[in-house]
């Protein structure tokens, strides 16, 4: 599990360390873990060309012994200060004494450059850059040279990935200690590029982590696996609600989500029953209303429901088995709706959705996706699954959760799976997961992970980012990658043979 940390949380730590070392030697450690990844990074120190973009916090005392260790490695270091009468006095000197100098024509150093090491602000940081850093910070973004982020890039907001103004896009930052939300989400998530973690010695203790991201060997651990005594019914069985007649690929893909993700069967309700057992056979169908399906032991309902969401909607709520909602299901969802229930509910918006639940503006849900998924599960007490360039899952907020829990941040996404039907397929994936009894937060975030896996797969992606040399996907190919991820993280996280996932 990679855990994020809030700046109070970090710092309190960090103060912690500092009262049992001696003076600077934090300091030390985080400028030796700093220059070790950029001497990396040039590939040949002697003769590289470096400039510090220094502020006048520790972050710039961090890039001025950083640049005083390459500078004896034989780089020829600039720094240029941006409050000359608040910089870190010994910083300054150990670069000095290093051979290196002051730079008096700072936008001509950043011209010539090899590496730009910003160390503008720190994890402190709010609002975007001052004025005084923007013409530094463009120009070391056309300058060509690889630009290296302190802690993270200068004007982005550590807490919550916000971009609030101009900020330095960097092509790595070195983080101190732990990880900081705003490395892994979106908007600031675009600016800090490849993140290397130099380890301080940080004492977390019990402290929550803000941000979490599963890895292999977390989702490994979560996916259920059928036993030799496993039936369909031991395996789950997945309601799905989805398709109207004006959108029955909708119920298409939601069963094809179910059944790749490993559904023991799928009971299908809706207009869209003959496209359905084209497709998929094997699904169960019935005309409705959900109650009167069959056994299930979760419900998916929403995708391309249109005009006939409501009733569904109302029929699925008033079930006692976890509820995941999507799509045209969000539309009619009153928040007393959901806090009713005794059973779990996950709610799968993407953007816009969510704005409309939260009576704002697109824009605001996108430049701030941390607060609102928080202020929906708050809202609803319910999982919420925000989708988008960097999906969210947050547990259950609001009255009666006294204690915030970290936020779950899927790092497996792709701008691949921007195309239509993709969140059908997520709904019905995530609704296998709930069926074969995965609590709302793992079935949302395990779906999420193999979702995004699948996507860099059938974009043809192996283990990239699905954008460099891809190709343009379909829905239909990202549920039909899901196997694929699925024996990925399998293989990867732990010795279990095969994959529980439907026919084709």
């Amino acid at each position: 599990m990679r855990a994020a940390y809030g700046v109070e949380t970090v710092r309190t730590a960090e103060r912690e360390l500092m009262a049992r070392l001696p003076e600077g030697a934090l300091m030390q450690r985080a400028a030796a873990g700093l220059a070790v990844v950029c001497a990396g990074l040039l590939g040949r120190v002697y003769g590289s060309r470096v400039v510090l973009l220094v502020g006048s916090g520790d972050n710039g005392g961090d890039a001025l012994y950083a640049g005083a260790r390459l500078a004896r490695r034989g780089a020829g270091v600039s720094a240029v200060l941006l409050d000359a009468g608040r910089v870190h006095a010994g910083g300054l000197a150990a670069l000095r004494a290093a051979g290196g100098r002051v730079a008096g024509d700072a936008l001509g150093v950043l011209a010539r450059a090899d590496l730009v090491v910003d160390g503008i602000t720190g994890i402190g940081g709010r609002g975007g850059l001052r004025d005084a850093a923007v013409p530094l910070a463009r120009a070391a973004r056309d300058s060509g040279a690889v630009v290296v982020a302190v802690d993270l890039p200068s004007g982005v907001e550590a807490d919550s990935g916000e971009v609030r103004g101009e900020c330095v896009r960097a092509d790595a930052t070195v983080t101190f200690g732990t990880y900081k939300p705003g490395l892994l989400i979106d908007p600031a998530r675009e600016y800090v590029g490849a993140v290397r973690l130099v380890e301080l010695g940080l004492d977390l203790g019990t402290a929550e982590a803000d941000v979490e991201a599963l890895q292999h060997a977390d989702v490994a651990a979560l996916l259920p696996v059928p036993g030799a005594e496993s039936d369909k019914y031991r395996r789950g069985v997945v309601g799905v609600v989805a398709g109207s007649e004006r959108y029955p690929g909708a119920a298409v893909l939601a069963v094809a989500g179910a059944l790749r993700g490993g559904a023991g069967a799928v009971r299908y309700v809706g207009h869209g029953a003959d496209a359905v057992i084209a497709r998929f056979p094997e699904a169960l169908v019935h005309a409705g209303p959900p109650s009167k399906a069959g056994r299930v032991q979760a419900w998916v309902v929403g995708p391309g429901l249109g005009e006939d969401a409501d009733g569904a909607l109302e029929d699925v709520l008033a079930s006692d088995v976890p509820v995941l909602v999507d799509a045209d299901g969000l539309r009619p969802l009153e928040p007393e709706r959901v806090r009713g229930r005794d059973a779990p509910t996950l709610l799968t918006p993407h953007a816009g959705e969510a704005a409309a639940l939260l009576g704002v503006s697109r824009e605001e849900v996108e430049a701030g996706r941390l607060v609102a998924v928080r202020e929906l599960a708050a809202l609803y007490g319910a999982t919420v699954l925000l989708k988008g360039s960097t999906t969210l899952v947050a547990p259950p907020g609001g009255a009666g959760f006294a204690v915030r829990r970290p936020v779950r941040v899927n790092p497996t996404g792709t701008p691949w799976l921007a195309t239509a039907g993709s969140g059908d397929v997520l709904s019905g994936l995530a609704g296998a997961l709930l069926a074969a009894g995965l609590g709302a937060m793992d079935a949302g975030s395990v779906a999420a992970y193999l979702h995004g896996l699948a996507g860099r797969l059938a974009a043809g992606g192996q283990g990239g980012d699905g954008v460099l040399g891809g190709a343009p996907v379909g829905a239909h190919d990202v549920a039909d990658a899901v196997p694929g991820a699925w024996r990925g993280v399998v293989g990867r996280g732990r010795a279990a043979p095969g994959t529980p996932f439907g026919t084709a």
